[in-house]
């Protein structure tokens, strides 16, 4: 047992999926796994293990933001020996080409978080997701006809901003989308020598002010986890 989660030497699988929603964990443990079993609860932060076509894998709530899925990805690394975290939540588009429900595979992850500043002394780093886990969600993706995009995304500390044109400067170098987590997902998984691989919905354009529902990001995103979810026990 841990600070952040209370579930027992044993209990977490070595592969772990991480929504930042608790519900869509929820949804996940209910729909996609086999015999699963919750094994935290604090703070409403849900986390369950169960099998996915015969072999254990976790999920498991990661709140919003740097310094939440900070928390929690560092005591699944450190106290529960996770092996292959891969995180699933939603994103905002800055890319006309870019639409609602379309599929993101985070390769790389920029950030105007301080985190990395503190951690690094003031150098940069690049955090970026494990080749291994990249390569078998593209082929997942690809052979299940589905077109993911892959590229580089934003990992922002703020998701109201006092320069609402400020994701321009990154569309303008390239990057998809907007999220919250990847940067930190990725910095520790190089930190603790572990794999990790950020797949993305995108759930809102800040281009055309499109937007999907609560509900929906809770419980129609299905082919992140999918493409997940056989990435994570492959």
């Amino acid at each position: 047992m841990s600070i952040h989660i209370a579930a027992k030497t044993g209990e977490i699988a070595g592969a772990i999926l991480l929504p930042g929603d608790p519900l869509r964990a929820k949804f996940i443990a209910e729909n996609f796994l086999q015999d699963a079993v919750q094994y935290t609860a604090v703070r409403n932060i849900l986390g369950f293990t169960g099998t996915y076509k015969g072999k254990r894998v976790s999920v498991q709530g990661t709140g919003m933001g740097i310094p939440s899925v900070s928390i929690y990805v560092n005591e699944l690394f450190r106290d529960y020996g996770v092996q292959r975290a891969i995180r699933i939540g939603t994103a905002g588009s800055i890319r006309e080409d870019l639409r609602i429900r379309d599929l993101v595979i985070a390769v790389s992850a920029c950030t105007d978080s301080g985190a990395n500043n503190i951690r690094f002394g003031g150098r940069n780093y690049a955090p970026t997701a494990s080749f291994n886990l990249l390569k078998t969600a593209w082929d997942t993706a690809v052979s299940k006809g589905w077109q993911p995009r892959a590229g580089s995304v934003v990992s922002s500390d703020m998701f109201y901003t006092e320069d609402p044109d400020e994701w321009k400067l990154w569309a303008k170098f390239g990057c998809l989308a907007l999220e919250m987590e990847c940067a930190e997902l990725y910095t520790l998984a190089a930190k603790y020598g572990r794999e990790a691989l950020g797949l993305l919905t995108i759930s809102d354009s800040l281009i055309t002010q499109e937007q999907t529902t609560a509900g929906e990001r809770q419980s129609t995103f299905t082919q992140m986890i999918e493409v997940a979810l056989e990435t994570a026990v492959s």
